[in-house]
């Protein structure tokens, strides 16, 4: 079985005791902000390696380190192989910045988008424009009614009910 498939298994289990799953994610949590904490030091340097010597240099188990790896592969430059990797299987971690960034914050991961490290990558008006850019993606806006008796958006000066709205 493929790590993303055991990861998977025991991280999203429904047969597991709410608390040790609760447990789990409180410890993932913690340990996926010291890798970030690293890797956000020095933001432009591509670590790669394979997963259990990933695991080894941020002090991981393989199972925290598989789902550090799901989760930041949308915020790859190039996406690594996660659906069939092994603990032999090489990986890279060289992340877009903004979109790494844009991606916390669509997961409301405030303990990683609030980050330190953030400061020196980018300007606080650059986070707050990221940020707003990322929350103004997912939101939905409904173009304005018309009604009959409104002014038509076609702009001739007529009521919508006589010129446009008349063959609706």
């Amino acid at each position: 079985m493929a790590l993303l498939d055991q990861w998977k298994d025991m991280a999203y289990s429904e047969n597991v005791d709410r608390q040790k799953l609760q447990a789990l994610w409180s410890k993932y949590f913690q340990l996926e902000k010291n890798i970030y904490e690293v890797l956000l030091k020095n933001p432009d340097e591509a670590v790669h390696g394979t997963v259990k010597e990933l695991a080894e240099k941020f002090g991981v188990d393989i199972m925290t380190m598989t789902g550090f790896l799901d989760g930041i592969n949308d915020s790859l430059k190039v996406k690594n192989p996660i659906d069939e990797m092994e603990e032999d299987t090489v990986v890279q971690l060289d992340f877009d910045k903004e979109l790494l960034y844009k991606n916390m914050v669509a997961a409301d991961a405030d303990w990683l988008y609030k980050l330190p490290e953030w400061d020196a990558i980018f300007d606080e008006e650059k986070r707050k424009a990221l940020y707003k850019e990322q929350k103004a993606s997912t939101t939905i806006r409904k173009p304005a009614k018309v009604y009959p008796n409104d002014p038509c958006p076609c702009g001739r000066g007529k009521k919508y009910k006589k010129c446009c709205g008349k063959n609706a």
